[in-house]
């Protein structure tokens, strides 16, 4: 079973480094860190946009992280709602 792995902010930066600084090829330090090629891609470009940017970019994926749950709870809400309405129209005939 695939279990999912966090990594520290501090790791993530310093294994994008080695690529963005030091000009390493993805494929070399995701081997020898033991992570997949596109989760250290995704690290890269994350971090060679500046910080303030990234810290932007961040409070509005997890603001859509939130606003994505919150719609699926009232869209679960609605549908049970429809199926109480439709149980007691029956009822009520």
């Amino acid at each position: 079973m695939n279990q999912r792995r966090k990594f520290t902010e501090d790791f993530k930066q310093e294994a994008a480094a080695q690529v963005i600084e030091r000009g390493y090829l993805i494929k070399e330090v995701a081997n020898h860190l033991g992570i997949s090629d596109k989760t250290l891609y995704n690290w890269v470009n994350r971090f060679r946009v500046p910080s303030n940017e990234r810290d932007t970019q961040d409070d509005l994926t997890a603001e859509n992280r939130c606003l994505r749950a919150e719609l699926r709870r009232m869209t679960e809400e609605r549908d049970i709602l429809k199926k109480a309405t439709a149980y007691f129209a029956r009822e009520s005939e």
